[in-house]
């Protein structure tokens, strides 16, 4: 995607606060990527090389992937891996499929594979501790796959015990209100894309403004179809901070780009400090 269509990266910069954080995880630093969409179109080599500066340049404790590596076919995933294996921290990195990772049918697998080769540790319903049993990183299952099922995972952990959930589409913060999530991290939403100024993104006013718009036009128009408007359902969770809850939900604008482009949403890493 050409940088006139995707708009120049933003490093987005926030600080949480953890109750129950350990002293000695205090200041802790997470870089956060997400919704690459790495095949030859969406993703230029030369934003993804500037976001992967960006992130190294933060020198952060751990870095996390929140899915949708590569689009309509995996096969990509294997030229991406090399480039995310430069990735640089001092816990490593760690990722969660998204929706697009785990379509057509074996694509769940090789995208799997290929991170896992390059020492990407991916988690499907699955707990992580680079950070101490005092912070585990908890990765979840896409929510369009039959596996999304956090109840089993949750009960491995103590009601005490703070944590850091990684789970791709936004809308499972409504779910997950059943337990305590100090921090998700989502993407997916890829922020609206188009954000109207004093508005918001764009299709949190998609009833409003179809009506308006010819018909022929809604190809070019993200959202417009109604199967493209069904992406997520919680649109007003579509980038930044919100509390869902006693939950606190930050989603990713993403990196990759579908057509017509971004306006007023520029692609993102996020810098997150633990407090």
């Amino acid at each position: 995607m050409h940088r006139l269509l995707s708009g120049k990266l933003s490093v987005e910069r926030l600080t949480v606060e953890i109750a129950g954080l350990p002293e000695s995880l205090r200041g802790t630093t997470l870089v956060q990527l997400s919704d690459l969409h790495f095949d030859g179109l969406r993703l230029s080599e030369a934003l993804l090389a500037e976001a992967i500066e960006a992130a190294n340049h933060i020198n952060p404790d751990l870095v996390v992937l929140t899915g949708d590596y590569v689009t309509d076919d995996p096969a990509p995933i294997h030229e991406l891996a090399k480039w995310l294996q430069t990735l640089k921290s001092r816990l490593g990195t760690y990722a969660v499929l998204g929706n697009h990772d785990i379509y057509p049918i074996g694509a769940q697998s090789e995208v799997t594979a290929a991170l896992t080769a390059v020492g990407i540790q991916v988690l499907w319903n699955q707990i992580a501790y680079p950070l101490g049993t005092e912070l585990p990183i908890v990765g979840l299952a896409d929510f369009w796959s039959r596996e999304f099922n956090p109840a089993p995972v949750f009960a491995e952990l103590s009601a005490e015990t703070p944590r850091i959930v990684l789970s791709h589409n936004p809308d499972t913060a409504n779910r997950l209100q059943s337990w305590r999530i100090d921090l998700q991290l989502s993407g997916h939403s890829h922020g609206g894309q188009i954000v109207l100024p004093g508005l918001g993104p764009f299709p949190t006013w998609y009833q409003t403004v179809r009506r308006y718009i010819p018909k022929p036009l809604y190809p070019w128009i993200p959202y417009m179809r109604e199967d493209c408007y069904k992406v997520m359902r919680h649109w007003e969770w579509a980038q930044g901070m919100h509390q869902v809850g006693q939950n606190l939900l930050y989603v990713n604008r993403g990196l990759g780009t579908y057509l017509p482009g971004r306006l007023f949403c520029p692609p993102e890493v996020t810098v997150i400090t633990l407090n």
